[in-house]
């Protein structure tokens, strides 16, 4: 259907901020992405987006019109799946590998609203902070933060917004101080993560779009992303974790945001797997339905 693709490369146009980005992500030209926008700002008689040399951004009505086309597409694509596979329903196994942290506190209770809206699926969940091997291990997809290294994966966007911030609670603010500062930051107990042999002291930061390295220290870290969170909600010291994984204790104050002059290191949560060809309506309608979980959860901060 070329009016539900266009509809499709216009999502992901937005998603990226970049038209030759999301072409590139559905394999197509940049030509034929900005013949199949074009195509859609003449059918919808409106400008969808403001287009310079270096940036492109959604007009109002692009913002208004992209909500309903993500339900619209993630419709469409649940429908056209089961009418494809015989079948009123999705069916079958989904095996999905996810973060510790965010998955046992979110992801996995959207996934159960998923599963009630599908019955007929089989969920098998890896909760793990190790990379999963998805040529030898049986996983279908990940949820993974930041872009995988090896380039023959393909890492579709979930939250591709999503950024690191620095948060203690206010009893170890209260008690140690509020560092304001790169130079004062490095002289607090700074909670860490770790995997396998590497320890991830070196947070990244940016002033004024140049990279920023500060070598932290601390006298804990761990292998599992909760238990950094747990540490920083007791009160042990400062944690560098994702807005998704502490929005909420942001939100009901159990954490506090900290703020040392400095932008904070992206963190874009991606829906990861060996080959396109594992996306089936299954998987792509559970991508749709967890973007939109993550977009709402976000703009309630």
């Amino acid at each position: 259907m070329k009016a539900l693709n266009d509809l499709k490369i216009f999502i992901e146009t937005a998603r990226r901020h970049s038209l030759s980005a999301a072409a590139r992500n559905m394999d197509i030209t940049p030509a034929a992405a900005s013949a199949a926008l074009k195509r859609l700002e003449n059918e919808v008689g409106a400008l969808l987006f403001i287009r310079s040399t270096r940036n492109l951004r959604l007009t109002q009505q692009g913002e208004q019109f992209l909500n309903y086309c993500e339900q619209a597409v993630g419709l469409m694509t649940e429908a056209c799946g089961a009418i494809s596979e015989g079948q009123a329903e999705f069916q079958g196994v989904i095996k999905l590998s996810m973060p510790s942290d965010c998955g046992r506190n979110l992801l996995l209770g959207w996934i159960d609203e998923f599963m009630d809206l599908h019955p007929k699926l089989d969920v098998r969940i890896q909760l793990t902070d190790g990379l999963a091997d998805m040529y030898t291990q049986p996983v279908d997809v990940a949820l993974r933060y930041g872009e995988p290294s090896d380039s023959s994966l393909v890492a579709l966007p979930i939250a591709g917004g999503n950024k690191r911030i620095l948060c203690a609670s206010p009893d170890y603010l209260s008690e140690y101080g509020y560092p304001d500062s790169p130079h004062e930051l490095v002289k607090h107990n700074c909670l860490c993560f770790a995997l396998g042999e590497s320890l991830y002291n070196r947070w990244r930061f940016f002033n004024q779009g140049q990279e920023q390295i500060l070598v932290v220290k601390g006298n804990r870290y761990a292998n599992d992303g909760e238990a950094v969170r747990r540490w920083a909600l007791a009160g042990k010291g400062i944690a560098y974790k994702s807005l998704l994984d502490v929005k909420d204790d942001l939100q009901q104050g159990r954490l506090l945001e900290i703020d040392i002059g400095r932008e904070t290191e992206p963190a874009p949560l991606y829906l990861v797997c060996a080959s396109r060809r594992v996306i089936n309506p299954q998987i792509q309608a559970l991508r749709e339905f967890l973007a939109g979980k993550v977009k709402k959860h976000v703009s309630s901060l």
